[in-house]
């Protein structure tokens, strides 16, 4: 894996501050977010200011987002046509079989919901965009390190597993593996109640053929009681790689 460039690192740190719920933010409060130096802050805020991706207001010396955001955040949009062309396959698939059918691509170290389908039933999970998820212990995510490159997923499994404890990581590289042989075999990897007790899923990758494009997995989940192993592995499996390679046509 290429060496990082810290200061872009940052930079893209002091963005992600920024939300609905605060759409404003002094250099104090983003040191804060950002636990980095207030002198390391102010440099980083004007290149960004100077770039057009925050704006200053003079009289109550806050930051916020500017246009030029709003640019790489609608050539994202564009290159994710995958959600409008997926999402009537994924609640019909909802719908029938009771569960939830979620797409996700890696943001960072974890793994984000771009879209999710539930059906009516109030004893399906219903989870929104935007949601992220852990990467080690989900489907979604174990489908998504089974198929990055071999230096990708090395330099993704270093950095999750400095956040984990030593002891448990000869269990979680183990399950891992586990998972990775599986998704060989059978083009899946599963989560068995390895990210919440009581809640199964099985994920596998949605392969646009031609399209450049950012890895987007596709999963199904639910609460145990409804959605077994035995019911996700010897029924539904094949129903979730035929939905993923249904949609991928549409691209071809």
């Amino acid at each position: 894996m290429a060496s990082i460039v810290n200061s872009l690192a940052r930079g893209l740190d002091i963005l992600r501050c920024f939300s609905a719920v605060e759409p404003t933010l002094s250099n104090s409060e983003i040191a804060a977010y950002t636990r980095l130096p207030r002198s390391t802050v102010s440099r980083l805020t004007n290149t960004l200011l100077s770039l057009g991706y925050l704006r200053f207001n003079e009289e109550t010396k806050r930051y916020q987002v500017g246009a030029a955001v709003l640019g790489l955040g609608y050539a994202a949009l564009a290159n994710l046509r995958i959600i409008d062309v997926a999402r009537p396959h994924m609640q019909t698939f909802a719908d029938s079989t009771k569960t939830l059918v979620s797409l996700a691509t890696r943001d960072r170290l974890s793994m984000m919901y771009l879209e999710s389908c539930s059906s009516d039933s109030s004893l399906t999970f219903k989870m929104g965009r935007g949601i992220n998820m852990p990467m080690l212990s989900t489907s979604i995510g174990r489908a998504f390190l089974a198929t990055v490159s071999d230096s990708e997923r090395t330099y993704l499994i270093e950095k999750l597993l400095e956040k984990e404890s030593e002891d448990n990581n000869y269990k979680i590289m183990e399950k891992l593996q586990e998972e990775f042989d599986v998704y060989k075999k059978r083009g899946y990897c599963r989560s068995m109640g390895d990210w919440k007790p009581g809640v199964n899923a099985i994920a596998t990758q949605v392969t646009m053929k031609g399209l450049d494009s950012d890895l987007v997995m596709l999963s199904i989940s639910g609460p145990a009681f409804m959605v077994s192993e035995d019911l996700l592995e010897n029924k539904l499996s094949s129903k979730l790689l035929s939905l993923s390679e249904h949609i991928a046509r549409q691209f071809e």
